[in-house]
């Protein structure tokens, strides 16, 4: 069984580059047949581990650059650099940036109208607080200081028609925030997507007729390039300093003298790539909307040294190619992204327009070590499956005990779910329960005595908990499951305080109607603890999906919204636990839209034998 393990050392990655090099090209979403989707695992090469891609693709210098950025990196201006003897050239944007990404719509039309339209809830821009003492949700600082909406009102309406309102908003913002470095929009990742934003978007920000606050915008560029350069080398790995080195790269390719600034930055973005994503390219925060933004960041960057006529280095693109496959695995039948780390099921449109922009055309990552989601597809039945710890505290974004949780779909309808929606508290998700998302109960797993399998602290951060998940994936044929794919887990989350580990086996057949699944309480020394612990099995079910308990109250026929009818029942062992029920709960389940649905949970709870424990239960399509 293979152990992934929650390390930071250094990787080969030289098989990852050889991966995308001889990747079968294929159209977007393309997922293999369901006999080729799970072939048998290779030994496993110290999964689990950041990616070093300057071990592979560095960046190509000779002397001479390899001067002008020590110089540049020592503090001397890079007119000075680039142009000693000549009078420094006047600030402008040097390029048009035309970019593939594209906004929302309908967020740029509200924009028009007066309103940000975030997670579902309209802020009129008027009475909008811009101070840096503001205090608004994560989300909303997020779009509102990076500038992602710039996209949303390119997106929206002809340049000439949203001028005036990026200029409103510009205005106001920069009244709001003339102290560099101060309050929440002074965050490195949003100061270095914010820069990206105003340089890819720089005709709708200078087009329109202030020219005082044409001035005032150029010169806020200069400055925020400048203030990057000293914070982003001292920025913690992760998205904040890839964003940070970004923004100074692409300064680096649109404003005057900016080629030692661009030298600088690329040596430090490869770096902190690489230090940013695991061995089969997820990024070590575990988190989709991170692996969403990473990739769609990288298409704006390339653009941009398109637009200078610059050959950009190979590892962005490299990199951009490794990105994708990941975020393909965790896709539903609806095209839409599982919940998981905190997010809502970001819209099958949204992650379409990303990948589409990339230009990368790929299939699903199905076996993934350090991003640690498994994915099995049969038949129109998909699964997903959290074999790895959960990220790093100095990863995590928001992050949340989802160890060995899972969710299932068949076709575009959602059975088994994950609540998600904890990133998106304060919007339409009340800011009270946010904590309560990120814990073990919010997801489709086993929670012993109401505990979390891995601390959950404030301001997304995780304690002590899961170290390491061991896990097998292999095709069996036996009575009842021909072709089937079977992955099975363990964690030692509960190790410390029950002396106890939880095992699970997933057991997909191979036409995709039917998951056995078996949850087992190990105890972690040669003999286990006396007495009993309280557990609770919570299946969380997709939206719109009709419970029927049985009259046994050993089962329940689960009605999908398009009539699709799966049944599921606990198996006949009670594996020596006592007073096992089965009964249905409420519950929620967040979109990609930030809004929250009333949904409900199946729950098996009883009491278990501290020297362990084994349930059995299974899901079956009839209809």
């Amino acid at each position: 069984m293979a152990t992934l393990l929650r390390s930071p050392a250094v990787t080969r990655a030289e098989a990852l580059v050889e991966r995308v090099a001889d990747a079968p090209v294929l159209p977007l979403g393309h997922a293999p047949e369901p006999g080729a989707e799970a072939p048998p695992a290779a030994p496993p090469q110290e999964p689990s581990r950041a990616l070093a891609l300057s071990d592979v693709i560095t960046v190509k210098s000779g002397p001479g650059e390899a001067l002008i950025r020590l110089a540049y990196r020592l503090g001397i201006p890079g007119h000075a650099i680039a142009a000693p003897f000549r009078r420094p050239q006047a600030l402008r944007v040097l390029a048009t940036v035309e970019s593939p990404n594209r906004g929302d719509r309908a967020a740029g039309t509200a924009l028009r109208a007066g309103h940000f339209l975030i997670h579902g809830v309209r802020l009129p821009i008027a009475s909008f607080d811009f101070s840096p003492a503001a205090h608004h949700a994560p989300g909303v600082e997020r779009v509102v200081h990076s500038f992602g909406w710039l996209a949303d009102l390119a997106a929206s309406a002809p340049r000439a028609d949203g001028a005036a309102v990026a200029e409103r908003i510009a205005s106001l913002w920069l009244h709001g925030h003339g102290t560099i470095g101060k309050g929440p929009a002074w965050e490195p990742e949003l100061a270095g997507l914010r820069l990206v934003a105003w340089l890819v978007h720089a005709p709708l920000m200078l087009g329109g007729t202030d020219k005082a606050l044409k001035s005032r915008l150029l010169a806020a560029i200069a400055d925020t390039a400048t203030w990057l350069d000293k914070r982003a080398p001292k920025e913690a790995a992760g998205l904040g300093q890839v964003a940070a080195f970004a923004g100074i790269v692409a300064a680096g390719l649109l404003l005057p003298h900016g080629k030692p600034r661009r030298l600088f930055g690329e040596a430090g973005l490869v770096t902190a790539l690489g230090d940013m994503v695991g061995e089969d390219g997820g990024v070590l925060s575990r988190c989709p909307a991170a692996q969403l933004e990473a990739i769609r960041m990288l298409t704006d960057l390339i653009a941009c040294y398109e637009a200078a006529e610059v050959t950009p280095p190979p590892a962005l693109a490299v990199m951009r190619e490794l990105l994708v496959p990941p975020l393909l695995a965790l896709r539903h039948g609806d095209g839409a992204l599982g919940n998981w780390q905190g997010q809502g099921a970001i819209a099958a449109d949204r992650v379409n327009a990303v990948i589409e922009a990339s230009g990368v055309r790929t299939r699903p990552l199905a076996q993934a070590g350090g991003w640690g989601y498994q994915r099995i597809k049969a038949g129109e039945t998909l699964l997903q499956f959290d074999t790895a710890p959960p990220p790093r505290a100095k990863h995590a974004r928001t992050g949340c005990a989802s160890t060995l949780a899972f969710e299932l779909s068949d076709g575009p309808q959602r059975i088994i779910v994950n609540c998600g929606g904890a990133s998106l508290a304060g919007g339409q998700v009340p800011a009270r329960i946010g904590q309560g998302l990120r814990a073990t109960a919010a997801f489709s797993t086993l929670v012993l005595d109401n505990a979390n399998s891995t601390a959950v602290l404030l301001h997304g951060k995780l304690g002590k908990g899961v170290e390491t998940v061991e896990f097998d994936r292999r095709q069996i044929t036996r009575s009842g499951f021909r072709d089937a794919t079977r992955i099975e887990a363990a964690h030692d989350g509960y190790a410390g305080r029950f002396g106890l580990s939880h095992q699970r086996i997933l057991t997909l057949s191979g036409d995709g109607t039917e998951l056995a699944g078996e949850d087992i309480l190990v105890p972690v020394g040669k003999s286990g603890k006396r007495g009993k612990i309280a557990f609770a099995l919570r299946f969380h079910l997709g939206r719109g999906v009709e419970v029927q308990l049985s009259p046994d109250k050993r089962g329940a026929s689960l009605l999908l919204p398009d009539g699709r009818l799966w049944q599921f029942r606990l198996g006949g062992d009670r594996g020596g636990a006592d007073d096992i029920t089965l009964h249905a709960e409420d519950s929620l389940w967040v979109d990609g839209d930030g809004r929250p649905h009333a949904t409900e949970q199946l729950v098996i709870e009883g009491l278990a034998l501290r020297s362990g424990g084994q349930f059995s239960w299974r899901f079956r399509k009839t209809g």
